[in-house]
């Protein structure tokens, strides 16, 4: 029994259709003209984005901060020695075991006068402890204060501070990204969705869990940033400076790392298609081989590979 296919459309070229056509020119013409674009609609977005990768590209070949000069070193270092460690974590120790004492002797609702003697404790116990604190605080100030805000010191609290925020970003991302795979794919199991759907689907939601991860991460340490920059007791236009420059770097860093990610994926489904696309072209070019009697259609092929339905050793 020989199966008639019917033939594939053909366009005004005369080749089959059928196919997805995508020229990587063009991809890049358009991406160009939508950055274009964005940028004179958002030009504070893309001054912030341009001047903070200046600022990346300046710390990665002129290095992190000025260094301390041996009179700053020096001065920073017995500020430093000034603060009593032993002390702080006295009163931490002494703080949290009268927290404990209270805990246990109190009910679940109500606290009575042996509850309430645990607490005047505990309340004491608190209020040493944040005023060591606050002194250790004002003593670490003092020190900043000498080696400056633009120094190695400050410029590497900063830098370490968001790579804190931004690795934490990121775990957020990869262990949501995990629960979506698994609860994703029990879904994609009940629907009874192919592969490529429940890969694009998860692809989908990586590049969301990212973006909010990375974007959290990023909002967090603007705020905390200028508790930072107070440390270093800088004067006022120092302080705003420092904190538009880092602000605008982080910015810089986050959207180069989203954007980087956002066409690696792009790249991955562009792959997708282009092989898609040449295995429909195949196909066509089978089929209309087929339909001009140039081949025989595959289960004929088979037959004729194997001689037929005899064994091969008749």
């Amino acid at each position: 029994m020989t199966m008639n296919y019917p033939p594939p459309p053909r366009n005004a070229n005369g080749n089959g259709g059928g196919t997805i056509t995508i020229n990587a020119n063009n991809l890049g013409s358009l991406a160009l003209t939508s950055l274009h674009n964005f940028g004179k609609r958002h030009k504070v977005l893309s001054f912030s984005y341009l001047y903070g990768l200046t600022t990346l590209l300046l710390l990665l070949l002129l290095g992190s901060g000025t260094k301390l000069t041996l009179d700053q070193q020096r001065q920073y270092n017995r500020i430093m020695n000034t603060i009593d460690l032993t002390a702080e974590y006295n009163a931490a120790s002494a703080y949290h075991a009268a927290y404990a004492n209270y805990y246990h002797s109190k009910g679940w609702i109500s606290c009575d006068a042996h509850c309430q003697h645990y607490k005047r404790i505990m309340n004491t116990k608190k209020q040493i402890w944040d005023e060591i604190k606050a002194e250790g605080n004002a003593r670490m100030s003092d020190a900043k204060s000498v080696a400056g805000l633009f120094s190695e010191v400050g410029v590497g609290e900063v830098t370490d501070t968001f790579w804190e925020y931004f690795a934490s970003g990121k775990q957020f991302a990869k262990r949501q990204s995990m629960w979506d795979a698994m609860f994703m794919g029990m879904r994609s199991m009940s629907r009874d969705e192919s592969m490529v759907e429940y890969m694009l689907k998860m692809l989908m939601q990586v590049l969301i869990n990212f973006s909010m991860g990375l974007v959290m991460a990023l909002v967090v340490f603007v705020f905390g940033l200028w508790k930072i920059i107070q440390t270093y007791q800088p004067n006022p236009l120092t302080a705003l400076f420092f904190f538009i420059t880092a602000t605008c770097a982080a910015f810089a860093f986050v959207t180069t790392y989203l954007l980087t990610l956002y066409g690696a994926a792009a790249g991955g489904v562009y792959g997708m298609v282009k092989l898609a696309e040449s295995n429909m072209q195949i196909e066509g070019e089978r089929r209309r081989n087929i339909q001009g009697g140039r081949l025989p259609p595959r289960n004929q092929q088979q037959q004729n590979q194997w001689g037929g339905n005899r064994p091969h050793y008749q």
